[in-house]
């Protein structure tokens, strides 16, 4: 399933290959969040034009509306939405953990209440399986718990425990036709939680692995330490993926340590507060300073709104609140995100990422706006 092709002499950079029922996906790469099997103002045809190579999709959102009666009539998500690539879906674990009103948590999964109408519903490692088989995704992620960044040790350890006693039900779970499932590492910060995690998972053969816990609103440089913290212990033969996350130099900085996949609903999320992202950081298009800007968003940047549309008329568009401006600033800041993966993989190939990395993390400026848009992220996830 996974083909490391090459190693980074210098850092931990990994090129891959990971092949899934619809296609071959080139690592490291970046997946566009569709929760609702939309990615936020952004058709296919424009995902294809960027050569999007796989999207997120959520199990809990999906499994809310349209519901699974509908998936099935449909004969499946990639059917439904009419996606001929790969995609992954989310276990909905983070979602029943971070948006239920209230919830219960049982031997066998977690009995909420739904955030849009307050019904009674209940998700564990079977149900999560279930409707990802139904959605018939490429990759499924087994049902995790991921608790709050900053919860006391005895919960975490409760965390670790339940995830990986549900890693195994899942795995028993049966699968859609060619269907992989990916354990999710939990474990907060703590070294030996996240020891006991990965070695679990592992011991039990997933098709590849994620780290979970990750981009819930703790600090950067813990989030770092809970991932230092889990690749030691991952395979070097299979897939490792950072959930949830991030800025562009927080991803060069992880593939430097050995991830392989990464999501994150910031470039559409940011995009519609008018934020676009280059490779050298944020800004915000809507400020006077832009009125009479007649550059395109980023020099020498390929996406169509680039190649079509200057800063001073998209800032117009976002002020006036016309659709087309968020949904223009939203297809560059996706482009953004996967280019940087095509320049990533390039440089890996080239044995030239370590000065790529060095570069790309001295020019790139963080924005407080984007570092605080994370905390927010949970209910597009």
């Amino acid at each position: 399933m996974f083909e490391l092709l090459k190693t980074d002499a210098h850092t931990k950079a990994r090129l891959g290959k990971l092949t899934t029922a619809h296609g071959v996906i080139e690592t490291p790469v970046f997946m566009p969040v569709g929760t609702q099997a939309s990615v936020k103002a952004l058709d296919l045809r424009e995902l294809n034009e960027m050569n999007t190579q796989i999207i997120l999709g959520n199990t809990y959102h999906l499994n809310l509306r349209p519901g699974l009666d509908v998936m099935r009539a449909a004969g499946g998500l990639h059917k439904f939405m009419n996606w001929d690539k790969p995609i992954l879906t989310d276990s909905g674990g983070f979602q029943v953990f971070s948006l239920a009103k209230i919830r219960k948590v049982k031997e066998h999964g977690v009995e909420f209440r739904s955030h849009l109408d307050g019904s009674l519903l209940f998700i564990g490692p079977k149900e999560s399986m279930e409707i990802q088989r139904v959605l018939g995704s490429d990759i499924a992620m087994v049902f995790d718990e991921c608790p709050p960044h900053d919860a006391p040790a005895k919960e975490q350890r409760l965390a670790v425990e339940r995830t990986i006693r549900w890693a195994r039900e899942c795995r028993e779970q049966p699968r859609a036709v060619g269907q992989k499932v990916f354990g999710i590492v939990q474990g907060g910060s703590d070294p030996a939680l996240r020891e006991q995690c990965a070695k679990a998972l592992v011991e039990m053969e997933f098709d590849g692995y994620a780290i979970g816990g990750v981009s819930v609103g703790e600090p950067e440089p813990e989030m770092f330490k809970a991932i230092e913290l889990a690749v030691p212990f991952l395979p070097e033969k299979k897939a490792r993926y950072a959930m949830g996350l991030g800025t562009p130099a927080q991803m060069v900085e992880l593939i430097a340590r050995g991830v392989d996949m990464f999501d994150c609903v910031l470039p559409t999320r940011i995009a519609r507060t008018g934020t676009a992202v280059t490779h050298t950081g944020a800004f915000g298009l809507k400020g006077a300073s832009y009125k009479t800007d007649f550059d395109p968003i980023e020099e020498g940047c390929e996406c169509y709104a680039c190649r079509t549309f200057t800063r001073a008329y998209l800032r117009h568009l976002l002020r006036a609140n016309e659709i087309l401006g968020l949904r223009m600033v939203s297809v560059h800041n996706s482009h953004l995100y996967l280019k940087v993966m095509t320049e990533v993989r390039a440089a890996i190939a080239a044995g030239t990422f370590a000065d790529y990395y060095r570069n790309f993390i001295a020019n790139y400026k963080p924005s407080q706006k984007i570092l605080a848009a994370r905390k927010l992220a949970s209910d597009e996830r």
